[in-house]
């Protein structure tokens, strides 16, 4: 049984910084890839960042780009994601999936359940 946990989301004012932390139980968490993605009310699930799985291949949404840093913990079975200048339309539900090197929702295979962060203008 894979288990995935997030944690870390909550309400920043505009600039402001979060990391969100998403633990996985299972022993193979070193065999997959994991991605972090996002939904706003009414929106689509979207692509926010991934990691292979050593943490040597990395890439983020052109959105995020230079804002969000996706890394891994292998020896804690941890992915983070570091956010900084948050702006008013990252708001969203966000959340760590585990499963294949993309930044296709169909790619992944295991889901948390989600974390909230809110960005106040």
């Amino acid at each position: 049984q894979v288990q995935l946990v997030e944690s870390g989301g909550g309400l920043v004012q505009t600039g402001g910084s979060l990391r969100l932390s998403c633990v996985i139980s299972g022993r193979f968490f070193g065999n997959y890839a994991m991605g972090w993605f996002r939904q706003a009310p009414g929106n689509e699930r979207e692509f926010v960042a991934t990691i292979g799985w050593n943490g040597a291949s990395k890439y983020a949404a052109d959105s995020t780009q230079g804002r969000f840093t996706i890394s891994r913990d292998n020896a804690q079975n941890t992915v983070y994601l570091q956010m900084n200048g948050l702006k008013p339309e990252d708001t969203a539900v966000y959340y760590c999936a585990a499963g294949s090197f993309s930044r296709n929702v169909r790619d992944y295979i295991y889901w948390g359940q989600g974390a909230q962060v809110t960005i106040s203008s």
